[in-house]
């Protein structure tokens, strides 16, 4: 003998599988999107780039903070570069820029990757050309698309079951 659900049940089964739904499905667009802006600076035309600056910058989240508190570290950089017969300069090194660390070492690799005086290839967004970066993004939202979709599918999923008789 199975027992009936109450419609209150069924509807806070539905509130509860359809916000998991939404949530998954607002995860999955921003990952897509994402995993679309990557693709698409991939496609940008490389042209050589005269590295001007490149240092690594600290700060820290309070500056009355002692000298002993943590501080963070970033790989800083500005460069030069030619698009179509005009001279542009940028300081991206991704379009999110570069992170910052708790150690200077990570940044200290990049000043060593990227030294100031050097040349190095640069991705110039055509439509944009003040956009450019010496680094694309990564494309590993598009492959971790799956985790939010199984919210996606997981809501909706319980979304019916309360209601099925």
């Amino acid at each position: 003998m199975k027992k009936k659900r109450s419609v209150a049940a069924r509807v806070y089964l539905s509130f509860v599988g359809l916000a998991l739904a939404v949530l998954g499905g607002v995860f999955s667009w921003l990952m897509w999107k994402s995993f679309l802006r990557a693709e698409e600076v991939d496609h940008w035309p490389v042209v050589p780039c005269s590295i001007l600056e490149s240092e690594v910058k600290s700060r820290r989240d309070d500056p009355d903070w002692p000298p002993e508190m943590p501080q963070e570290f970033s790989f800083h950089v500005r460069y030069i570069y030619e698009w179509e017969g005009k001279e542009w300069e940028s300081d991206h090194y991704r379009l999110r820029g570069a992170s910052w660390s708790s150690t200077p070492a990570a940044a200290e690799a990049l000043v060593e990757q990227y030294p100031k005086g050097s040349v190095q290839d640069c991705l110039v967004n055509p439509e944009q050309p003040r956009k450019a970066v010496l680094k694309g993004e990564s494309k590993a939202p598009g492959y971790s698309l799956w985790f939010p979709l199984i919210f996606v599918v997981g809501g909706l999923g319980i979304t019916v079951g309360a209601w099925r008789r």
